[in-house]
């Protein structure tokens, strides 16, 4: 007799849960409002009525820039956005005309690109988001809530639900609460405790992918005058073998700066204007260093430090906890220098919101989710994973062929300080809009070959 096969279930559309209320939080309840009569929206934080950091995303407090392909992506979620955003007092930029790169020393030669930025706060950007979801028919925000884990049916097959606890003061009115939901999304961030979910419900972990880099970075506001770094936009210096530390200017308003330092593997950016002074002396080319010399400080400086990049491979799992996602950090972690983690959230949210429309079949969502989700996640991963790979001091997994590709990529930067077409080609790949592959077509080999002839040895070198 032939194997029966059992049909597949119809999704309860009735109720998602989305924990965590940060930027893939929030454009994950985007997506799910167009599938779900109800959308919930659970943080441990209370959150600001005004653009401010928050206890629950430290990393708000550093300087960060909106990718080309993250800002394509939120103005699909949100149609309008960027306008709302320039509005609001937020700056746009072309990243290879209007910004400075120095890539392994050398000044990417200036040229209009088309590939477009956009500076502003991170509290900035989630403010805005976050006014979008809550006005949305059927989307609800609390604030103040832990969640205490899943609720799974009795053959632990899904979950059907969350346990809740309020963050009261008063232990007495911190009562439990069940959720029910058809679907939870979790987007909690690095803190994700999902993989002890699975192990306690029966399930195994997902396996980890680790890049340490040791990154260490500081930030500090500036008033910006029209005279600074020549009336640009921005600055970006990129750290390279022989010299892990690098810097970068955001303007994230018309009259305001916002400048890090950052240093890899046991360099240590210091947090005293005298220290962070000469390290920025020590990079490539001047424009930090001049910020940090002429411009007038708006706050103090913030530290953070970064470990490792993570990638958690819920695509391989041979078994998915059905009604469970996971997306934004609780995914997959990137080197926060290379500015990646709101597009690759806002891409993941794009995915899981065509899924939805596609189909209603509830039991196969997570494998299509996550096996759509790491192709979003393989091209920023191959990039912040590959350039941190670059230093042999930095721990990760390497390839046979790394050796050789980086040996290419390291010419390639140098001819983009000759050819502006190689540099244009860069910073597509950098904002995610073309794939790395193209870096490597023969067109670009071919230039690569010309132009590295012409060029020459890192700002500030003897020739």
């Amino acid at each position: 007799m032939a194997p029966t096969t059992r049909p597949a279930r119809a999704a309860d559309r009735s109720h998602a849960v989305v924990i965590g209320a940060g930027l893939a939080g929030l454009t994950a309840a985007r997506a799910l409002a167009d599938a779900y009569e109800r959308v919930t929206v659970l943080d441990r934080d209370a959150l600001p009525a005004d653009p401010a950091s928050r206890r629950g995303v430290p990393q708000s407090r550093q300087l960060h820039v909106l990718l080309a392909r993250g800002a394509q992506a939120l103005e699909e979620l949100f149609p309008g956005f960027l306008e709302e955003l320039l509005a609001a007092g937020a700056t746009r930029a072309d990243t290879q005309g209007e910004v400075h790169w120095y890539l392994d020393g050398h000044l990417l030669r200036p040229a209009p690109s088309g590939v477009i930025s956009y500076g502003a706060s991170r509290p900035r950007v989630e403010h805005h988001v976050r006014a979008r979801v809550a006005a949305l028919p059927g989307v609800t925000v609390r604030e103040g809530v832990e969640v205490l884990g899943p609720v799974a049916t009795p053959d632990r097959g899904r979950v059907t639900g969350v346990r809740v606890r309020p963050l009261a003061r008063d232990t007495e009115e911190a009562g439990e609460e069940t959720i029910p939901a058809g679907l939870v999304v979790d987007a909690s961030g690095r803190a994700s405790r999902v993989p002890v979910w699975l192990e306690e419900l029966g399930y195994p972990r997902p396996r980890q992918t680790r890049v340490r880099a040791d990154v260490v970075y500081v930030t500090r506001h500036f008033r910006r005058e029209p005279h600074h770094i020549g009336g640009r936009s921005g600055v970006a210096l990129v750290p390279f073998p022989g010299l892990p530390r690098g810097g970068a200017i955001v303007s994230e308003r018309k009259d305001r700066f916002a400048v890090v330092l950052f240093g890899l593997l046991g360099e240590e950016p210091p947090a005293d204007e005298a220290g962070m002074l000469a390290y920025a002396e020590s990079l490539p080319g001047p424009d930090v260093a001049e910020v940090l010399r002429t411009a007038e400080p708006l706050n103090e400086p913030v530290r953070m430090r970064y470990p490792a990049s993570v990638r958690h491979h819920y695509e391989k799992l041979d078994r998915h906890l059905g009604g469970l996602l996971v997306t934004g950090d609780a995914l997959c972690s990137f080197n926060p220098t290379y500015g990646q983690g709101m597009t690759a959230a806002a891409q993941q949210a794009i995915v899981l919101r065509a899924l939805l429309t596609r189909g209603r079949d509830a039991d196969g969502l997570p494998r299509r989710f996550f096996r759509a989700a790491a192709k979003v996640v393989d091209t920023p991963w191959l990039l912040a994973a590959g350039g941190d790979l670059r230093f042999p001091e930095a721990e990760g997994r390497r390839g046979p062929a790394d050796g050789l590709l980086d040996r290419y990529l390291t010419r390639y930067r140098a001819a983009a300080s000759v050819d502006p077409v190689l540099g244009r080609t860069f910073l597509s790949v950098a904002h995610m809009l073309q794939p790395p592959a193209r870096l490597m077509s023969p067109g670009h080999v071919l230039r690569v070959l010309r132009a590295a002839r012409g060029a020459g040895g890192p700002v500030g070198t003897e020739p």
